[in-house]
């Protein structure tokens, strides 16, 4: 008998969710209920059920047909891949049609579980929570765009504010505007002068959900020549997207860079997505543009987060998980956070949270990399950390961390690699990894890569004015020629007077 890939986490128990959108259904089946939750497997289909909602009042009966034969393969994807739960959501065009109660009676028949229907209110709120478990903290107002709404929601910390539900989803918006943009604009900023909370979110962040903003935010990638193809945490300011917004409103997108990477489905939606992105921008004035990757069904699985687990770094607790996976000891990436962080107080370098938080994030992930050849060590951890699906973090602090762990294998006096993640970091952040990268290349050649002795490394003041680390007598053995030479590197990044000594530390 095979067993289990030790890829995964022993303890987790898979579940699923079904999300009935308007315009698209989709299944995730997830490893388990966690802080920074991973996919097991993800598929959707474009079923586009509130095409035509406006005019008729009912589901497009292809669209119900095909959705119908789809459960069927969704509810044996679920069940093949060892999901012990089945969660099934359904959002406007179900709530909404005059048929949306029989297809749902179907659809609960074939998946054998029943279907919760959200109400706007509640689609509002599982939108805020999905916003509020990706971000570190979340502060402004998040707009998750449907098929066939909007909903608009007031996010602070762990507070949910004040939300509204507007007519606005993609497909709403089209059928209301007849296929007309100008009129869709029309459409867009009668409707969001209902939504009051705007005026609150002035000067604060203005967070993007759901598919047609994701592939707006895809195609602004593409034309701007951005150089890492993750999509949480994207930022664009509205100024500088102005130009952009306008082309695609217009419609005006066959010529843009990129767009043939955007499926053909998904770009007849675009311009009215701009749309309702502009009069939000008008309405609001965001400090800035935000895109999340999390939104309804991510928002609901946090909800069944204890609060203990709520209360967890998402960026941490992802980083801990890959360390468990990957990492020859997890306890040696533990003592590497703490021993790096008494380190830089030692070199009188001050932090800020947010620093602190990826410093032992990267710390954590320095050694998910040491099964690929020497030479390739530091590319690898760059690139899996350049593209994991982290949350909590932003990509300049992505940058810090993913440089941290490059340095640490491949150097950190050679500027010819990662241009790109270093055009990403800001050059605070740069200037922080090269440090972080020098002190854990003294450490790893202390410590063979094995927790025990990381603890017993301690600095002390020298009557120059300078420092010494110390290795304790029972570890005198560690002491050479290479660390010498990575501590003299470190000193010269931190520019101060730094020696390798063995010997008890001075008494504190």
């Amino acid at each position: 008998m095979i067993a289990n890939s030790q890829g995964r986490l022993q303890d987790r128990r898979p579940l699923s969710i079904i999300d009935i959108g308007s315009n698209s259904i989709r299944l995730v089946v997830y490893e388990g209920i966690a802080r920074s939750p991973t996919v097991l497997f993800n598929e959707k289909m474009l079923a586009g059920l509130g095409r035509g909602l406006v005019t008729t009042g009912k589901l497009d009966p292809e669209a119900v047909k095909r959705a119908v034969s789809e459960f069927k393969r969704f509810r044996a994807l679920s069940d093949q891949a060892g999901a012990e739960e089945l969660h099934v959501i359904a959002t406007a065009a179900a709530r909404e049609a005059e048929n949306g109660l029989d297809f749902i009676h179907q659809a609960e028949e074939i998946l054998g579980t029943r279907i919760r229907v959200l109400s706007g209110r509640e689609e509002a709120y599982y939108s805020a929570l999905g916003v509020i478990s990706g971000f570190h903290p979340a502060n402004g107002i998040a707009g998750d765009l449907g098929g066939g709404s909007l909903e608009l929601i007031d996010v602070n910390g762990e507070q949910v504010g004040d939300g509204i539900t507007l007519p606005l989803g993609g497909l709403r918006l089209q059928d209301m505007a007849k296929g007309s943009p100008v009129e869709a604009a029309k459409i867009a900023k009668r409707e969001l002068a209902r939504a009051k909370l705007l005026k609150a979110g002035e000067g604060r962040v203005f967070y993007c959900v759901g598919g047609t903003w994701r592939n707006l935010a895809r195609l602004h990638m593409n034309a701007t020549g951005y150089p890492l193809s993750v999509m949480h945490h994207y930022e664009f300011g509205a100024e500088s997207s102005a130009a952009f917004l306008r082309q695609v409103a217009r419609g005006d997108i066959e010529k843009i860079k990129g767009v043939e990477r955007i499926s053909k489905n998904r770009r007849a939606l675009l311009p009215y997505g701009a749309v309702v992105l502009q009069e939000i921008i008008a309405a609001m004035k965001p400090s800035k543009i935000v895109v999340s990757a999390l939104g309804v069904r991510e928002g609901f699985l946090y909800s069944l987060l204890s609060p203990e687990d709520r209360a967890t770094d998402p960026l941490i607790s992802a980083a801990e998980e890959l360390a468990l996976l990957r990492a020859r000891s997890v306890t040696h990436a533990h003592e590497l956070a703490r021993w790096s962080g008494e380190s830089l107080a030692a070199f009188n370098i001050d932090e800020t949270e947010d620093e602190a938080r990826y410093r032992e994030a990267a710390c954590l992930l320095a050694d998910i990399g040491w099964r690929a050849h020497p030479e390739y060590r530091g590319m690898q951890s760059l690139n899996i950390i350049a593209h994991a699906s982290f949350i909590g973090v932003d990509h300049p602090g992505r940058a810090y961390i993913a440089l941290a762990n490059m340095f640490r294998h491949e150097g950190v006096f050679d500027d010819s690699v990662a241009t790109e993640m270093r055009t990403l970091a800001t050059p605070r952040y740069l200037e922080r990894a090269r440090l972080l990268g020098a002190l854990l290349r003294v450490v790893y050649l202390l410590s063979a890569s094995m927790p025990g002795v990381i603890p017993k490394l301690k600095w002390r003041s020298q009557p120059n004015g300078g420092l010494a680390l110390v290795i304790p007598a029972s570890h005198a053995g560690l002491d050479g020629e290479r660390p010498a030479g990575r501590l003299a590197q470190l000193a010269r990044i931190t520019g101060r007077n730094l020696e390798l000594v063995v010997g008890p530390p001075e008494p504190t």
